[in-house]
């Protein structure tokens, strides 16, 4: 007879703390001290954020019917575009410069200590962009079938949307657009609240990192939907400037989500990123 196959061993998860419902607005005090200690580098990034998002309205100029899913499926994945950000954060927490070559190793050198390319842990972060990419995707796609199909007149400009979409005598159309959006948006915020900065951090499989965001969800419900208003109230008033308040108001959320993990996770017991590899030893 062959042994008995041994239960998988549990997954170890960082533990989560609970805070008090006012704590978003102290991260986003930390936020801004962060965009204004680093300066120039900060505000690159919401400039970027900015110029991807005017591609993407020029890139659907008179189809609203595509834009008003498009930009929303763009905040989906602007977690993982702030990951730089996180990193700017993490560098003021050390005492470390902050400079471009922050930004750059973040994006193409981001763990040069982990030796072993074959772990699922190096390719967290990656397969987790993937995912986030591929659910923007799908929103947009179903945002556009939604409004296009079951819209009484062709989407061609806000106007329109507002009229025959939000504004309709007749119909849900708005309704179940709001209703899909949010349930799509739900789950994402709840699985990338401290994800991306948490794999950035510390090495570790995208499934605990995942798992660690849904529990500090999970563990703090009110702060949590505060944080998530916040997030939803500064981007809209972002886009409402005709795209210029992301420049500022991006970097802010970015470093401000660097001090959400801080506060959410104790990830002490975890290894670092970029602390030297066991195998180089």
């Amino acid at each position: 007879m062959h042994p008995p196959i041994p239960p998988p061993a549990p997954l170890a998860l960082p533990a989560v703390r609970s805070i008090p419902l006012n704590r978003p607005l102290h991260w986003l005090r930390l936020g801004w001290h962060d965009l204004r200690r680093c300066g120039w580098i900060s505000l690159a990034h919401g400039l970027a954020l900015a110029l991807v998002g005017a591609a993407i309205v020029a890139g659907t100029y008179n189809r609203f019917w595509l834009l008003a899913g498009a930009l929303s499926g763009f905040l989906v994945v602007a977690p993982v575009l702030a990951s730089s950000l996180y990193a700017l954060s993490r560098a003021l927490e050390r005492g470390e410069p902050t400079h471009a070559g922050v930004v750059l190793k973040t994006w193409l050198n981001w763990q040069d200590q982990h030796l072993s390319k074959w772990g699922n842990d190096y390719w967290s972060l990656v397969q987790f962009g993937a995912l986030l990419a591929l659910a923007g995707t799908g929103w947009v796609l179903t945002s556009a079938a939604l409004i296009t199909w079951l819209a009484p007149v062709p989407i061609n400009n806000p106007f329109d949307f507002v009229q025959h979409v939000v504004l309709a005598r007749s119909g849900f159309l708005f309704e179940l657009w709001l209703l899909l959006g949010g349930l799509l948006a739900g789950p994402i915020f709840a699985s990338t609240v401290v994800t991306i900065p948490l794999l950035l951090d510390r090495r570790l499989e995208l499934l605990p990192a995942v798992l660690t965001s849904w529990r500090a969800v999970l563990a703090n419900p009110l702060p949590m939907a505060f944080w998530a208003a916040l997030i939803m109230g500064l981007s809209l008033m972002g886009m409402a400037t005709a795209l210029l308040g992301l420049v500022l108001l991006m970097p802010l959320l970015g470093h401000a989500s660097w001090h959400a993990y801080r506060d959410l996770v104790d990830a002490t017991g975890l290894p670092l990123r970029d602390a030297l590899d066991p195998e180089a030893r």
